[in-house]
């Protein structure tokens, strides 16, 4: 995975942060085990000599090395055992005072084996999301918020189907997809009239994928392919930069939400990004999420047949159906 450093730089310092609050922490409780128990004390200072005396040990060459790091190991061994021994018998725990980390893999150094620890990334991930995430403004988008009862439980002819019946298919498919997100996972395809919950599910989506550590993306189409026509004709200024990193980013983060696509400006230029969009998403394995108000029909004649044969083809289509809850409510 490639990372933008300025995100990959805030990540580093949330795990500093982290670590710093662990390493206070230890020290807040060597201090209050010092000063009730000083045999604590010293057994600790006695056990940081004998790993000096160790490694001067190690380097020497005298005759009776072996005899005298036996000799070493096994006085360690008694210190140990009575330190455990003094912790415990004061209700402390033999592991009070050890080192604190969040993630023993890399010990909140945020490297392992090489390369970037689970832990950064998923800090990583967090910062990105926090980037373009504008989908969760709100704060209240969560799955048991959803409510099946603003939907009709009668017929109707319109979508042919029942309503309420229909969007209970379609919210456990989302809440399924966002439980199980993983690169397997497929693309959905929102698709349905206005108001009918398709930025609200969006939300709890990103809500849960997010907080499984992936990175979610969320821009309107128009805001979206906006962003690539100023990454090519505005290179050299400010915008332009800053456009080109979020249209880098909108390709390579683990889920991408497209809402509202169909809203944009039809131009030459709003296609090609799609179509780049899109295509390097699926070329990578990445997934992605499309929100519209346009019928199978009304995509194929709207967009270019690369286009259309890839949301078709490679995308899995949710309907939404029933009336506009938003002018139910009246919000």
């Amino acid at each position: 995975m490639a990372y933008d450093g300025k995100l990959l730089a805030r990540a580093r310092n949330e795990l500093d942060k982290t670590r710093a609050a662990n390493q206070a922490e230890q020290q807040r409780r060597r201090g209050l085990v010092y000063a009730r128990l000083p045999e604590v004390e010293r057994i600790d200072s006695s056990l940081r000599s004998q790993m000096t005396e160790l490694v001067r040990l190690t380097i020497s060459r005298r005759n009776d090395l072996a005899e005298r790091i036996g000799a070493l190991k096994e006085r360690n061994l008694e210190l140990q055992i009575r330190r455990a021994e003094l912790l415990t018998d004061y209700g402390f725990g033999p592991d009070y005072l050890d080192d604190i980390y969040c993630c023993p893999l890399c010990k909140d150094t945020g490297l392992y084996q090489g390369g970037v620890c689970r832990c950064l990334s998923r800090l990583y991930n967090q910062e990105l999301t926090k980037e373009l995430g504008t989908l969760m403004r709100r704060g209240d988008e969560r799955f048991e918020k959803f409510d099946l009862s603003l939907y009709p439980d009668s017929y109707d002819p319109g979508s042919c189907s029942i309503p309420r019946e229909t969007m209970g298919l379609t919210f456990a498919a989302c809440r399924r997809f966002a439980e199980n997100f993983s690169p397997a996972s497929p693309n959905l395809l929102l698709q349905g009239g206005t108001g009918l919950g398709k930025t609200f599910l969006s939300a709890c989506i990103a809500r849960v994928v997010a907080e499984k550590g992936f990175s979610v993306c969320y821009e309107s189409a128009a805001a979206a392919l906006e962003s690539f026509e100023l990454a090519k004709f505005s290179r050299d200024t400010e915008e332009g930069e800053a456009a080109a990193l979020r249209a880098k980013r909108m390709q390579v983060c683990d889920l991408m939400i497209l809402d509202d696509l169909g809203t944009e400006m039809n131009t030459p230029m709003a296609q090609s990004a799609l179509y780049t969009l899109i295509n390097t998403r699926l070329v990578n394995g990445k997934k992605m999420i499309i929100s519209t108000n346009l019928e199978d029909g009304e995509l194929q004649r709207r967009y270019t047949a690369q286009i259309y044969s890839r949301i078709a083809g490679e995308f899995t289509a949710l309907p939404f159906v029933g009336r506009d809850i938003r002018r139910m409510k009246g919000v």
